[in-house]
């Protein structure tokens, strides 16, 4: 006899409810101090002693209260307040308010710029190399790694805020005083978290780092043209739509006005609300625009190194391109006016000799080159070292894997790099023409200046090899080719007004490049540069050859 047993099935588990989203945030923000423990002392560092360093410069430049009110009748026009700040810092034109009216609104776009970085590498970074899936398997809340990315923007932005407060406070400069000094740093916090929490939401809209940075990004720079808009017009109203045109509006050391931080406060909390009510609505590793659906066979451009290249920096090339385009033309429409803005500045006035030119305008010109220059040595350091990125995520593997060799992979992203940096300098230097054509009334600038931005794509070309020999032979040292450009504006732009010795600017390429329009046209460092950028290209590239790949 038996006897046939049936087993109760279990009742269906309750969902679960509550929970605490948070856990782990304090674990994950020591987790992301310590691997920042380089990177963010770095950023806070570089624009701390920049602003002491400027404010001290100011100093030395305007010690003569005539200097000072020279500079007021040149900044008095739309172009000038385009360029810096609010009408009002000119009323009381001390070193205090010329601080705030000149650096306020050009250091709100840098302190963004390392906000958003910092809430992009702590989300979506992490969720698209799949370590959030891994880390959230565990006892780790929902919101845990973009509330643990905030926290760590907004400590980063009090640490410079603090040091801006007691390092200005205590220059012993003139018109600087503490309860300025305390304003103008927590001004530069305000606008940080009001751009990390823009993050906060962009992180959630596309499934990929470079995406979400580059829609941050676009809302800066949206929220720097609002604001020159609105400083060059009679109403500013267009100001006080731009978290930037808050913090101005505080007026440091003039007003100390505290209640406009309210308003980034206030923008802030909304943001940062909205991010967190998104993530709920997205997969881990996804983003909540769709993917698109390509074609079920790729085009003949994608089948080759250098079409499948160059549609992963598609979006980059265009946003530095665009960006380019419209900071050549705003530097290009104040080129009429800028002999009467400079005329009474006389350390301005020696670097323009000393660069040379029939014009003043052409001797500006050839100065605010080095600036473009600059953004676009960016651009090439970010694309030079795109491999290095595709390695560390895994993504070079597979591809190596293939017939395709390891020389044709990296070529095809140094190609890009090359010819994409010679593309947005082709684009500068169009913008900066035509406006400056406009603005002067001379037609035949617009060559000069198109010809004045290509002549330094060697150099840029150079800074693409610095990167590529790190990436072959000293990987873990590729973040080093950051140098280049960093060094290249402080001693080719800062250098000209603080009269930097002549060997300094020879360690840049940069100061090889002849300084056009101002100056004559000499093939022969053009060609060396070529050369030396070719070498370089070989050496890295050999080096790349040599050692292992970084695998997952």
């Amino acid at each position: 006899m038996t006897t046939a047993t049936t087993a109760k099935a279990p009742a269906p588990a309750a969902p679960v409810t509550g929970g605490n989203t948070l856990a782990g945030t304090r674990t994950l923000i020591r987790f992301a101090l310590r691997r920042d423990r380089i990177r963010l002392p770095v950023w806070i560092l570089a624009l701390f002693l920049g602003t002491l360093s400027t404010a001290q410069n100011y100093k030395q430049l305007y010690g003569d209260p005539k200097d000072r009110a020279n500079v007021v009748k040149t900044m008095d026009s739309p172009a000038g307040l385009a360029m810096s700040g609010p009408r009002h810092y000119l009323d009381d034109y001390n070193f205090g308010s010329m601080l705030g009216h000149q650096m306020l609104g050009f250091m709100a776009v840098l302190v963004g710029l390392m906000s958003v970085l910092i809430i992009t590498r702590h989300t979506r970074a992490e969720e698209e190399t799949g370590r959030a899936e891994l880390v959230r398997s565990t006892v780790v809340g929902r919101h845990a790694h973009l509330a643990a990315a905030l926290s760590v923007a907004v400590l980063a932005n009090l640490v410079l805020a603090l040091l801006l407060a007691f390092g200005l406070s205590g220059a012993g400069i003139e018109g600087i005083g503490g309860t300025g000094s305390l304003l103008y740093g927590l001004d530069h916090a305000a606008v940080g978290v009001v751009f990390a929490a823009v993050a906060a939401i962009t992180v959630q809209i596309t499934a990929h780092t470079r995406g979400a940075s580059g829609m941050a990004l676009a809302v800066i720079g949206v929220a720097y043209v609002l604001r020159a808009a609105g400083d060059s017009g009679s109403s500013g109203a267009l100001s006080w739509l731009s978290p930037i045109g808050w913090a101005q509006r505080t007026y440091p050391y003039v007003d100390n006005a505290w209640w406009p931080l309210l308003l980034c406060l206030a923008f802030a909390g909304v943001c940062a609300t909205v991010g967190f009510v998104l993530s709920t609505r997205r997969d881990v590793g996804a983003g909540l625009r769709p993917e698109k659906l390509g074609s079920p066979a790729a085009s003949d451009a994608l089948t080759t190194p250098v079409g499948f290249a160059l549609r992963l920096h598609r979006g980059m090339l265009v946003g530095f391109g665009v960006g380019l385009f419209v900071m050549g033309a705003m530097y290009g429409s104040i080129l009429g006016d800028a002999e009467d803005m400079l005329k009474d500045i006389d350390e301005i006035q020696e670097a323009l000799d000393r660069i040379g030119g029939s014009s003043i305008a052409e001797s500006f010109a050839s100065m605010v080159m080095v600036v473009i220059t600059v953004v676009a040595a960016v651009y090439v350091v970010m694309a030079a070292l795109r491999p290095r990125s595709e390695e560390t995520a895994g993504r070079a593997e597979p591809l190596l894997a293939t017939g395709l060799s390891r020389s044709r992979w990296v070529g095809s992203h140094l190609a890009t790099a090359m010819g994409g940096g010679t593309l947005v300098l082709l684009l500068a230097g169009l913008g900066f023409g035509v406006s400056g054509a406009a603005s002067t009334g001379d037609g035949g600038l617009l060559l000069k200046l198109v010809g004045a931005a290509l002549a330094y794509a060697p150099a840029l070309w150079v800074t693409v090899g610095v990167a590529v020999v790190l990436f072959g032979w000293f990987p873990r040292a590729s973040a080093a080719a950051w140098v280049v450009p960093v060094y290249a504006f402080v001693v080719g732009y800062l250098g000209q007004i603080l009269q930097f010795p002549d060997w300094m600017n020879n360690l840049s390429p940069f100061g090889h490049v002849p300084q056009l329009p101002a100056a004559e046209m000499s093939w022969t460092p053009l060609l060396v540069l070529t050369l030396v950028a070719a070498g370089l290209v070989w050496l890295g590239l050999e080096g790349f050859r040599r050692r292992d790949l970084e695998t997952k």
